[in-house]
């Protein structure tokens, strides 16, 4: 009987020790900025979910593109139904890799440069992406900071000629996490 408890409390432990490796929010924010001379369009998704294992550095970003917000109602049904095509294509996923993942030292309170790299799936299309992401460690808790650009063409995003010039060709996609130990 004492052999099965003392075998019960370490492999309790060892999952205590295995689920403390991954972190996760349902709360990231998610914005991307189009600017042209002739109008500036802005949506923001602050539901967004992240799940980072530090004991490996993979790392996956889902959101769903219904939860962009907009400052015009107009532009969030354009969006939706012309562009995006949100019934079609939910969500938008980036899977990947923390590349220097060992830079990160959850033990301590600081910040580090890493670099990102792996596969955004956005409107039915896969493109490999890499960037470089802030990462800020306070308290036992991850709050990385990320952007980058993407071409709409890239992902088969389709702009109308006649409002071609109100639509940058180029978007710039911030990520905002603060993520906590997944228990």
């Amino acid at each position: 009987m004492r052999k099965f408890i003392i075998g019960f409390f370490l492999f309790f432990l060892g999952v205590q020790v295995m689920s403390a490796q991954k972190y996760f929010t349902k709360t990231g924010h998610i914005s991307f900025y189009s600017d042209t001379p002739l109008e500036k369009i802005e949506g923001h998704n602050k539901s967004s979910n992240c799940v980072l294992d530090v004991a490996t550095g993979k790392l996956e970003v889902a959101t769903l593109v219904k939860g962009f917000q907009f400052e015009k109602a107009l532009m969030q049904e354009h969006f939706n139904e012309n562009y995006m095509e949100s019934d079609k294509f939910p969500k938008a996923v980036f899977k990947g890799q923390i590349d220097n993942y060992s830079k990160l030292d959850i033990s301590k309170n600081g910040k580090v440069t890493v670099k990102v790299s792996g596969d955004l799936t956005m409107h039915g299309v896969t493109k490999k992406v890499t960037t470089d992401a802030m990462v800020s460690i306070n308290n036992g808790k991850i709050i990385a900071d990320a952007s980058f650009n993407v071409l709409l063409a890239d992902f088969n995003i389709k702009i109308p000629a006649l409002v071609k010039d109100q639509i940058a060709k180029s978007l710039k996609i911030k990520v905002a996490c603060t993520l906590e130990p997944l228990k």
